[in-house]
């Protein structure tokens, strides 16, 4: 499904930086277990939201919210979207590049 890798990296980077702010006492560790245990997102449901909101980062996080509950307020703070959609993307990139050393590697076999 188109987006779903990229709402799976911005997922990592949300429950990331709510487990760093769990440890440093910010937001409460049994929420960030909630979160953990939870999260998930519908891309359909991400789409339709931004068609009405036009912003990706507020369409994605409100589809986690569907999924997490009240404990969802934890998600996204302190962050810009440039934050998520940032960090997300150079997590993508160092995944592709893996993936392309590994076919070069292959292809110079033969």
């Amino acid at each position: 499904m188109v987006g779903e890798n990229k709402f799976r990296k911005w997922l990592e980077v949300e429950i990331a930086v709510c487990e760093t702010l769990a440890e440093r006492g910010i937001i409460p560790s049994r929420a960030v277990q909630v979160i953990k245990e939870r999260a998930n997102f519908n891309v359909e449901r991400i789409n339709e939201i931004e068609k009405q909101v036009k912003h990706d980062v507020i369409a994605f996080t409100t589809s986690v919210a569907e999924f997490v509950g009240p404990e969802s307020r934890y998600v996204h703070y302190g962050l810009t979207s440039s934050d998520v959609v940032d960090t997300a993307l150079a997590l993508q990139l160092k995944e592709s590049s893996r993936s392309c050393k590994k076919m070069c590697r292959n292809f110079w076999k033969f």
